[in-house]
């Protein structure tokens, strides 16, 4: 193990709380047969991990390899969370692009929800704004929930641009998806389109909503006028 590996475990180390370290699991769920299985965690909140991640934006990649090879869930997630500062600082299109495919080239360590949602929409759905998405059209028809995942968050970054086509497009092939983490993601999405344009999100939600997933179509109108949505969640529009 690299110097500065120990040296960023270490750090992160230092904050640990046993009471976290007892509640993590199960709230990540863990257990044999549920989402998170075999993920294992040390009790370190996000907001700590946060101050470690500042510090060492600049690690080197052999360093991230390393804490995303970790079984322990908050060395990959500071892994991510460097990557992320370190992306959003660097300015030229070769370095930016090296990010990128690192952080693709990890994606099997990037394995539960919140590993996913703070990091892909600001490395991946930021690079791919401008350029071809075929990536996340290809993830959202694989069967591997968090590159589906991946896939539908990473519009967040299309959607705060205000180009809502791509994320509607994903939507459409993840509508009928069995997960739970995949409807509360599409209708995440949905939900923020409809803060930008709340007409489109009604026009999109008109033909498809009675075959939604509940669960995707509460999120996609959570921020509706209380008769509105009662509307939808009664079939009535």
């Amino acid at each position: 193990m690299k110097n500065s590996t120990k040296e960023i475990i270490n750090e992160i180390n230092t904050y640990r709380d046993e009471s976290k370290a007892a509640f993590l699991p199960r709230f990540f769920k863990t257990g044999k047969g549920e989402y998170g299985e075999g993920d294992q965690f040390i009790g370190v909140v996000v907001p700590n991990l946060r101050i470690v991640a500042k510090k060492h934006f600049d690690a080197d990649f052999d360093t991230l390899r390393e804490l995303l090879a970790s079984p322990y869930h908050e060395y990959r997630l500071t892994a991510l969370l460097a990557l992320t500062y370190r992306y959003a600082k660097l300015k030229d299109h070769t370095s930016r692009e090296t990010c990128v495919n690192f952080y693709v080239s990890q994606v099997d360590a990037i394995n539960n929800w919140d590993l996913v949602d703070l990091s892909c929409y600001k490395i991946l759905g930021h690079w791919l704004f401008d350029k071809d998405k075929q990536l996340l059209y290809d993830w959202a028809k694989e069967n591997h929930l968090w590159k589906q995942r991946i896939a539908m968050i990473s519009c967040m970054h299309f959607v705060k641009q205000g180009e809502f086509k791509d994320a509607l497009a994903i939507a459409d092939l993840l509508q009928h998806h069995p997960h739970d983490f995949i409807h509360k993601a599409v209708g995440w999405i949905l939900r923020e389109i409809g803060k930008e344009d709340e007409q489109l999100l009604v026009d999109y939600l008109t033909p498809r909503y009675k075959e939604m997933p509940r669960t995707m179509l509460r999120y996609a109108i959570e921020r509706f006028e209380e008769e509105k949505r009662k509307a939808f969640l009664n079939s009535t529009i």
